[in-house]
């Protein structure tokens, strides 16, 4: 995980309006970013900058998956372990897993014991590669950027869906991935800054130079 800041960030309770909370460290974050450092680090540090590496695309495409039904922090707990597992998300290597690295994974109490999960995660590697010779994961996800993005100042106006994940959606499930949901993609398209949900008094709004403010 990245580094955990020094600052107590320990939010106050938010508003009702479901408005930007401002931590103890003076800066405005949108209320999920609270609870605990490890959601703070990543909330000031990653989520929402542009990723286009293929393993960085196949990782989060996967903990976004893996997430379905359990809360964001319970995976961002289990990351390292999640790399270990997955051999850092290596779609080459991850393709290849078979019935004993199934086994192995169930029995990885580090990781989400989900055999639909984890048997979605190695056919998932398998289509990344497919992709390649259409350009790549990246060059295909990026294909569904949206014309413009959100601009919510409160939590009730972020979306958790849109026409363009579910076309994504639509798209990756043509060509065999699983567990790619229009919801689950949007919160990729959030995760890697194709869309920027960050309250607009938020700190980290524009953080990813994709969108203006």
């Amino acid at each position: 995980m990245d580094e955990q800041p020094q600052a107590n960030v320990e939010a106050p309770r938010a508003s009702v309006t479901g408005g930007a909370v401002v931590g103890e460290d003076g800066l405005a974050r949108t209320p999920w970013a609270y609870g605990d450092p490890v959601l703070v680090s990543y909330y000031d540090t990653e989520w929402g900058l542009p990723v286009h590496d293929e393993a960085g695309l196949f990782e989060r495409m996967s903990l976004e998956g893996f997430q379905a039904g359990l809360s964001w922090l319970t995976i961002l707990k289990k990351r390292e372990r999640f790399r270990e597992a997955f051999a850092g998300f290596d779609p080459e290597t991850v393709a290849g897993y078979g019935e004993a690295e199934i086994d192995r994974l169930l029995a990885d109490a580090g990781i989400i014991r989900h055999r639909g999960k984890i048997e979605a995660c190695i056919n998932n590697a398998a289509r990344v590669l497919e992709l390649r010779d259409e350009g790549g994961l990246d060059a295909f996800i990026w294909s569904f950027k949206p014309a413009d993005t959100p601009r919510p100042r409160t939590v009730a106006e972020i979306p958790t869906t849109g026409p363009e994940s579910a076309a994504l959606s639509k798209a990756l499930k043509r060509r065999g991935f699983r567990f790619v949901g229009p919801t689950t993609m949007y919160a990729l398209m959030e995760a890697i800054g194709m869309v920027d949900t960050h309250l607009l008094d938020s700190h980290r709004r524009g953080a990813s130079g994709v969108w203006s403010v």
